[in-house]
């Protein structure tokens, strides 16, 4: 192995159900894609070899379930409680701390960041939309970040407390910028916390929507070098 592999940092993807593929491949298109490795996890032992996860959009009780047959599910608890982890729409879900409107039997959760998620909260499939966001800290923030929203959820409260580390809001909604046909049309204040589709807490990201799905790679670049590059000199 040559030392510039040697040094590179691994950022695995959960690979059990969802838009894993497209993560992988957006990581290994991104300015930092030289000192980031993007593989797959699906067992604990891919797990060990990471610097950092992304878990992917889909379903967040079949990831969940197939998380738990695959023993995977404690080691992701204890992986999240020390190293960075970025979840896209279901992975929200799974990173959130309290999660309503679950399916009978309840939502096995991560709980990594101090959040209270909805699932589904934007409506259905059919009421899926993108709207334009301007998105803080990203490359070109000028340049409106395009929001997949895709049977998402909806953030319902932040958790700040001294005891955690501090939340940074990366992205809201803007009114009047969703499809009326959403139930996302509702009339929300500005400042109301169903408007939030990202947020930050120390090392994890959560996104209420698909960045994968867009050919835009900024969140990539924005997951590594906000949270998984400046954790491994902690």
């Amino acid at each position: 192995m040559s030392q510039t592999q040697a040094c590179k940092t691994t950022v695995g993807v959960l690979a059990l159900q969802g838009a894993f593929a497209e993560h992988q491949t957006a990581l290994q298109k991104i300015p930092s894609a030289r000192k980031v490795t993007a593989c797959l996890v699906r067992t604990p032992d891919d797990l060990e070899k990471c610097d950092a996860l992304i878990i992917p959009g889909g379903e967040s009780t079949t990831i969940a379930l197939l998380a738990k047959l695959a023993g995977l599910l404690e080691p992701l608890r204890q992986f999240s409680k020390t190293k960075p982890i970025w979840g896209t729409c279901a992975g929200a879900i799974l990173l959130a701390q309290v999660v309503e409107n679950t399916k009978k039997g309840g939502q096995d959760l991560l709980g990594g960041m101090s959040v209270t998620v909805a699932r589904n909260g934007w409506g259905s499939q059919v009421e899926s939309f993108e709207a334009p966001l301007i998105v803080d800290g990203l490359q070109n923030s000028e340049r409106p970040f395009t929001g997949v929203f895709i049977r998402a959820p909806v953030i319902l409260a932040l958790h700040p407390s001294p005891d955690a580390p501090p939340m940074h809001v990366v992205a809201r909604l803007s009114v009047g910028t969703v499809p009326k046909s959403s139930t996302a049309s509702l009339q929300l204040d500005p400042n109301d916390p169903r408007t939030i589709v990202a947020v930050r807490q120390g090392k994890h990201l959560m996104t209420t929507f698909h960045p994968e799905l867009t050919k835009d790679g900024r969140f990539h670049e924005y997951f590594v070098q906000n949270c998984v590059l400046p954790s491994l000199s902690l």
